[in-house]
């Protein structure tokens, strides 16, 4: 448990912000709320997104993402949508940012808990924004009924290699369209029947091989923040594998994490300030920081310690 915990622990939330500094008392207060949170449902999400996720910023429509490390790579491509009357079909970009995030952890999170590929959409998807903290309507609507076109046109190839062997998967997320305009604007209007979603076979048998458990606390607090939820995933996937400490290196952090910034000087100061609020949702990571190394990771508990409470 880092500083700030310990402080609200020792002293209550109130006292605790008078002895930090000004830009600390928003952790503080982030703090208190997760450790008053005993609410302990776990989300999951497929390890390879863990190791390489999804672009920050939008890419033109015609643009694939790749990602490379030494044993793993992703290659995200865009893809067409027919709409009614169309000929040649719509191209959606490659998804990105919070928004397609917090889609994919929904997708992946149901399809462990109920152990089946076909996703019910609509109430369920409606009270998991709801438990993320994310409004509805307007602009926040739109944003997520684009992104869910993106993920439902793309493809993804994740490449890896293991104990001196190459094997990869190539598959859509989703077999047939994700719609989420049954999700209504104001809450009150909708299409009254069940409407489900099918993952993609390959990658749905990769991620029930693969899961990575999360807390849905942590994510509903980071859910605006794409930088913030990669880290956190990262961390959730690698601290409680680890048999001793390893340190990752500044140039290691910006190549996983920094494509969308031109500079690794650009990188630190963003990625530190999300680390950060990454370490105060996970109070079980313990992680010290190097200004001149990088970071050093140490066997830490997973997020959600309790196996009861997954599912």
């Amino acid at each position: 448990m880092g500083q700030i915990h310990e402080l609200v622990v020792q002293h209550g939330r109130d006292t605790a912000r008078k002895l930090v500094p000004i830009d600390e008392k928003r952790l503080v207060d982030l703090a208190a709320d997760v450790l008053a949170d005993e609410k302990g449902a776990a989300g999951f999400t497929y390890s390879g997104f863990c190791m390489a996720s999804l672009p920050h910023r939008s890419l033109p429509d015609d643009s694939q993402w790749v990602r490379k490390s030494e044993d793993f790579s992703l290659i995200i491509e865009p893809g067409k949508l027919f709409r009614h009357g169309e000929e040649e079909g719509t191209l959606y970009g490659v998804p990105f940012g919070p928004r397609a995030r917090v889609i994919l952890l929904y997708l992946q999170s149901e399809a462990i808990k109920t152990n089946s590929r076909e996703i019910e959409l609509g109430s369920s998807m409606r009270q998991w924004l709801d438990r993320m903290g994310i409004e509805r309507g307007g602009k926040t609507y739109r944003a997520f009924r684009d992104q869910a076109a993106r993920i439902s046109a793309c493809r993804l190839t994740f490449a890896f290699k293991k104990h001196g062997r190459e094997g990869f998967i190539r598959d859509s997320i989703v077999d047939g369209g994700l719609s989420l305009f049954d999700i209504s604007i104001d809450g009150r209007q909708g299409r009254l029947w069940r409407e489900t979603v099918l993952l993609g076979e390959k990658f749905f048998q990769s991620l029930k091989k693969h899961p990575v458990t999360l807390w849905d606390g942590a994510v509903s607090r980071l859910a605006n923040q794409s930088l913030g939820i990669d880290i956190y995933c990262w961390l959730a996937y690698r601290l409680h594998t680890l048999s001793q400490p390893s340190t990752i290196a500044w140039p290691a952090l910006y190549a996983q994490f920094g494509a969308s910034y031109a500079h690794l000087h650009h990188f630190k100061p963003r990625f530190l300030e999300s680390l950060k609020t990454v370490l105060i949702v996970y109070p079980d990571a313990k992680v010290v920081l190097s200004d001149d190394r990088g970071l050093t990771l140490y066997p830490s508990p997973p997020p959600v310690r309790d196996r009861r409470l997954i599912g």
